[in-house]
């Protein structure tokens, strides 16, 4: 991206042609903004050149750079040919999705060097009518990023002084290709509301809200409560009900194909249940505790590399860890359900026999479950898969297969050996 310079005339012109775009796609259409990306783009499809850069205009750029990749080639090309110069969705499409350059806008008030003070407040007045002027950026003449004034410095400063007298020099900015991930990283103890964008020999290419980089992480983050239980990051509530189906359905039909292999685990201890009917009161308990243990490892995980805190780290001791939390939760929660069993089951002779079972079937469940929690994201990853997609299923079943086979398998031969 070129940025505009407000020196030469040209950014107030763009930057009311621009809002005037994204105001008439807002009339006409006030609910496009609610669809997913997948019905938006079929939208786009349908609607001319003309007509799906004025919609994509009236949207962030991060969510219209999306809804762009999601085009096929052929549509693609004529609407960003549409965009008016200067585009900033249209733009971002030079650098990798999932980067600070997706994010990209256009600097409402660049100035070259040298500009004096009241010049710069004179072509202001018609530009803030239609863009939030935060910060000024003072470019050379081959564009790289020189300074930054904050708009609140204009009115200390004398109309005679130049925009360089009252300037922060070398100023805090952003790599267009840096990750979202990284750039968070670094602007989190800043808290500036913008922040500019420069390649790496200094030319500046636009500028990047703080509040849209916290809002697409946060958007990606509240994205994976629904991957986990296979619903589509990109449904929403106004998503047609034929395709959320499509979303939802497949994983619906996985899960119950592992709750089959669950219950085929009980089927082969049927005689065992038969025998002591007790222990079925007590498969959903152990099933329940190592489930829910394990999807607090599960998230822990997730968010872990959401954020880029696994870079480096030991997985071996990270799955240490959460079999030792998941051993001491075990063991809590396994005193209370064997003294749970000790009751229950008081009139049987087998009575401590059942409530060791519980003791050590919740202690081995738990701990592995932690395992499990960790590892499921972790292998994923490996294999090249989203680790958040269907993480929850897969995990329940682990857990539920170990929980009550380790369960009923242990009863069956305690019985034998104490019968």
């Amino acid at each position: 991206m070129s940025p505009s310079t407000a020196g030469e005339g040209s950014v107030g012109d763009k930057a009311s042609d621009i809002t005037a775009d994204a105001a008439a796609a807002n009339a006409a259409a006030p609910d496009v903004q609610h669809l997913d990306t997948t019905s938006l783009a079929a939208l786009l499809k349908r609607a001319s050149p003309a007509r799906a850069a004025q919609l994509l205009a009236a949207m962030p750029p991060a969510r219209a750079a999306r809804i762009l990749e999601a085009l096929p080639a052929d549509v693609r090309a004529p609407i960003m040919a549409a965009a008016p110069a200067g585009t900033d969705w249209a733009d971002a499409q030079r650098y990798p999705e999932g980067s600070v350059g997706r994010l990209l806008e256009d600097p409402p008030a660049v100035f070259p060097a040298g500009t004096r003070v009241g010049e710069a407040i004179d072509r202001l007045r018609e530009v803030v009518k239609t863009r939030m002027v935060t910060y000024l950026f003072v470019v050379d003449g081959s564009q790289r990023l020189q300074g930054v004034v904050a708009f609140r410095e204009l009115l200390y400063a004398a109309r005679e002084q130049a925009l360089d007298d009252v300037m922060i020099r070398q100023p805090f900015v952003l790599s267009p290709s840096a990750t979202l991930i990284d750039a968070m990283r670094e602007v989190v103890q800043r808290h500036y509301p913008v922040y500019p964008v420069c390649e790496a020999d200094g030319t500046l290419v636009g500028q990047v809200r703080g509040q849209a980089l916290f809002e697409q992480q946060a958007f990606e983050i509240s994205a994976q409560a629904g991957a986990m239980v296979g619903v589509e990051k990109e449904e929403r509530l106004a998503t047609p009900w034929a395709r959320s189906f499509r979303f939802r359905h497949p994983w619906l039909l996985l899960n119950l194909l592992t709750v089959f292999v669950a219950a085929g685990v009980v089927g082969v201890f049927q005689d065992t249940i038969n025998e002591i009917v007790v222990l079925a009161m007590f498969l959903p308990v152990l099933a329940g505790q190592s489930g829910n243990l394990g999807a607090q490892s599960l998230a822990v995980v997730v968010r872990s590399m959401t954020l880029g805190e696994l870079r480096g780290a030991s997985i071996p001791r990270l799955l240490g860890k959460e079999a030792w939390l998941g051993l001491l939760n075990g063991l809590g929660t396994g005193l209370l359900a064997a003294a749970a069993m000790a009751v229950i089951a008081r009139e049987r002779a087998d009575m401590p026999v059942l409530a060791i079972t519980v003791l050590v079937a919740m202690t081995a469940s738990c701990a592995l479950s932690g395992v499990a929690g960790a590892g499921v994201p972790l292998l994923l990853k490996r294999l090249g898969a989203d680790p958040a997609t269907a993480s929850a299923i897969i995990l329940s079943t682990i857990t539920d297969v170990c929980s009550m086979g380790f369960f009923l398998g242990l009863a069956s031969l305690l019985l034998v050996l104490y019968g």
